[in-house]
């Protein structure tokens, strides 16, 4: 049995910060995550990608923003359960909540605070015949190393942020890159689809707008793809794809908690973020509430105040005070 203050459902980026913020108050932490190692999404789906709304940050790559808040959740020493998804949920006759792994690990603690990001999730798949013949030989889902793929001649269909800022990062890294969008309306950041009309300009992209790729052709790797427009065919040789057009959610056993769920997350209250059980808290991407905006800060901003609320739940008698950690610094636990 482990025992701790609070439980974190999910070691993605907001789950971290959870950790700075708990240990602030002399909280202790331990995460649980289905994933083998820290970071969520930033480390299992694109390491390499650049995040550019972190404050302090001009940009910063998702893996480099993992290691830093490791760096600042180190002081506080938090346990982790890792490779193993929270699978039940129990409260005890005391008050305080029993979790479950998958693979029978038992956490006790009087708060949980699910982090978990879209949950468990899988790629929005094109609608194309012989798509599954290149999965992995030459059409992608998401980009790991882009390393490997600077330099070459690539398509990448999608209209939101992660299509736009991997167009304009390739095409910076010496890639041609072709974006191919159904619309003209772009959901992405303004300032990356600003970027790539002048790449485009610079001869180093080319946007096709009302398009979509609807043949893949080649001999067990992808060769050519097919984009169609309403007037006319394009044949592109490329052994590159990437259809980045989101992530499937899926609760997951979460979904079976007792919690209120509304379009595939976990409805809140904005006072401190907590669910209708009290006790249990959601914060970042898996939550939901009018005016949610799916940012990491945003998640950080919801884990500050769940903290506080959590703080005043296990010690109801004391009183909380703010301190400004440029007053009394942070203070780590032995």
């Amino acid at each position: 049995m482990i025992k701790t203050d609070i439980i974190i459902v999910g070691a993605g980026p907001v789950g971290l910060f959870t950790v700075f913020e708990a240990g602030l108050m002399k909280l202790r932490c331990h995460l649980i995550d289905a994933i083998p190692q820290p970071g969520g999404q930033l480390s299992e789906i694109y390491p390499k990608k650049p995040i550019y709304d972190i404050p302090g940050y001009p940009t910063v790559l998702a893996g480099e923003l993992v290691d830093k808040l490791m760096e600042q959740a180190e002081p506080f020493k938090p346990g982790f359960t890792l490779g193993e998804r929270a699978e039940e949920i129990e409260e005890l006759a005391n008050g305080n909540f029993l979790v479950t792994t998958s693979q029978g690990t038992k956490h006790e603690a009087p708060v949980v605070m699910i982090a978990g990001g879209l949950g468990s999730f899988e790629p929005r798949k094109p609608q194309i015949e012989n798509l599954s013949d290149f999965e992995n030989s030459g059409v992608h889902y998401m980009v790991k190393d882009p390393d490997q793929f600077e330099g070459k001649e690539l398509v990448i269909s999608g209209g939101g942020d992660s299509a736009l800022d991997w167009a304009v990062y390739f095409a910076e890294k010496n890639s041609f890159v072709h974006l191919v969008h159904r619309s003209d309306r772009f959901r992405a950041h303004k300032d990356s689809l600003a970027k790539a009309y002048e790449l485009e300009k610079q001869g180093k992209m080319k946007i096709h707008t009302f398009a979509e790729v609807k043949h893949l052709n080649g001999n067990g790797q992808l060769e050519t793809i097919i984009i169609e427009t309403k007037d006319e065919s394009t044949a592109i040789d490329t052994a590159l794809w990437f259809p980045l057009f989101g992530l499937s959610p899926k609760l997951g056993p979460i979904g079976k908690w007792g919690l209120q769920i509304e379009k595939n997350a976990i409805s809140v209250d904005t006072f401190d973020y907590q669910t209708n059980r009290s006790g249990i808290y959601a914060i970042g991407d898996v939550n939901t509430y009018p005016g949610k905006l799916k940012l990491i800060l945003c998640g950080f901003h919801e884990a500050t105040l769940a903290v506080q609320s959590a703080y005043k739940r296990i010690y109801p008698e004391k009183k909380v005070t703010l301190k400004y950690t440029t007053v009394q610094g942070v203070q780590g636990f032995e």
